[in-house]
């Protein structure tokens, strides 16, 4: 059966100007169908163009090139058809539960009485009784963002945008929320046609998705649409949902068929950027690999641990570029290099990540040799930053770059003096470092 198209996304790209003036894109030639009678879950990792990709939909972002349409008509402004439910609630804090409910309404102009009757429905709707007259500073995180979803339910959208709605709030919250959403979905109430909802829990998308468009990174671009059909409510325990998380993390981590991806021992820092995690993070993730036998299943650690997927995603990055895990779809297997890292004593482990991240961490070997070719060892830590920047947002440049003096001064290859801005190295950095084995 052919569902009706309320928002048409064709060949979408998008991009920022970099502080050198480069061009930094962030989607890419994005083609994307949002219709009546369906959830869609945008999933990608941090970087994907996920949130940019929603608010172009909502008309808060003008794309660089394609249109984005609602019911054939080309969007030149905010989507009339649209209303968003933001991570951060996003509500007034000098306004009441109600008040803030009518704001949208407000704005269109609808009338005081039908404002208040439209409002005291959607309070009503989800689950907001008696706290019409309440502040956002007297309720609880989970209720500040009922608030939300009732401010956007109010003006009947044909489509309910909602950017990673339930990650700010603690895991019994969230999935009481889910559940309450799905059930008013369910019902044949729910006062919008269709959902869209970025999310970088590949859980979330499964349990709530009909479907799940995969975006890959640098720039965003859609990689993979995955169909979820199971009926609801959905049990995490089947095996055709444990199947459909097992593909979505094979996704995340696997590399894209057709395109090159250079092995880190010759990649440039923008070809493989360091992945955002801590010495201590990765070192603690192969210890817990090491700790299970040397292979886990990334969805089951996950769960273990409580993460979401950016929060475990880089820390396996890390490994993988390391050399310390491999990875295979949605499995983690110990190296042998990554089984000596992790039992050897703190001398040698540290000589066995020394080794590695000195050439298999591309902006640490350039940070590395730049060192070694400047008159006394040392470079302003500004002259790299200067080189990221025609890569990488100013932000990401500085994550970069903190994250590869992070990486360095733990293995005693360089240090840095945040009094004179500068990256020095070891002296003892030339030193004969290799470890048998070790690369």
């Amino acid at each position: 059966m052919s569902l009706e198209t309320i928002v048409n996304v064709e060949s979408v790209s998008k991009s920022f100007t970099g502080i050198a003036g480069d061009e930094l894109r962030v989607l890419d030639a994005v083609d994307l169908d949002l219709r009546a009678g369906e959830i869609v879950a945008l999933l990608g990792r941090s970087g994907s163009g996920k949130s940019t990709l929603l608010r172009t939909i909502a008309g808060l972002i003008a794309p660089s090139s394609g249109t984005v349409r609602y019911r054939g008509q080309v969007i030149n402004g905010a989507n009339p058809g649209t209303a968003m439910v933001f991570q951060s609630f996003a509500l007034m804090p000098w306004l009441t539960v109600q008040d803030n409910v009518e704001l949208g309404l407000a704005a269109r102009a609808v009338p005081r009485a039908q404002r208040r009757d439209q409002a005291l429905k959607a309070i009503d709707l989800i689950g907001l009784d008696g706290f019409e007259s309440a502040y956002p500073k007297e309720l609880s995180g989970g209720m500040r963002q009922r608030v939300g979803f009732a401010r956007a339910l109010v003006l009947e959208p044909d489509l309910l945008l909602m950017d990673e709605p339930f990650s700010a709030l603690d895991v019994l919250t969230a999935e009481n929320l889910r559940t309450e959403l799905m059930s008013l979905w369910t019902s044949g109430t729910f006062p919008t046609k269709g959902i869209c909802i970025v999310t970088h829990n590949i859980e979330e998308a499964v349990l709530l998705a009909d479907r799940v468009i995969v975006l890959g990174a640098n720039p965003g671009h859609i990689r993979a649409e995955v169909q979820i059909d199971i009926d609801r409510p959905r049990d995490r325990r089947a095996p055709g949902f444990v199947e459909l998380v097992d593909q979505l993390y094979d996704l995340l981590t696997g590399r894209e068929p057709d395109v090159h991806v250079p092995e880190p021992t010759d990649a440039t820092p923008t070809a493989r950027p360091l992945p955002t995690a801590s010495v201590g993070g990765l070192a603690g993730l192969v210890e817990i690999v090491n700790a299970k036998g040397g292979h886990v299943d990334l969805p089951e650690i996950a769960a273990d641990l409580n993460f979401e997927i950016d929060d475990l995603l880089p820390l396996v990055d890390a490994a993988t570029m390391l050399d310390f895990v491999h990875v295979a779809g949605a499995d983690l297997t110990l190296t042998d290099l990554g089984t000596r890292f992790t039992t050897a004593d703190i001398q040698d482990s540290k000589k066995i990540f020394a080794e590695q991240v000195r050439h298999r961490a591309p902006l640490v070997r350039t940070i590395c040799t730049a060192l070694a070719s400047s008159a006394g060892g040392s470079l302003r830590a500004s002259f790299f930053l200067d080189l990221l920047r025609r890569g990488f947002s100013p932000a990401d440049a500085r994550q970069q770059l903190d994250t590869a003096i992070d990486w360095g001064r733990y293995a005693e290859l360089f240090d840095y003096d945040t009094d004179t801005d500068h990256i020095t190295a070891d002296a003892d950095a030339d030193a004969d470092t290799d470890v048998v084995g070790v690369r």
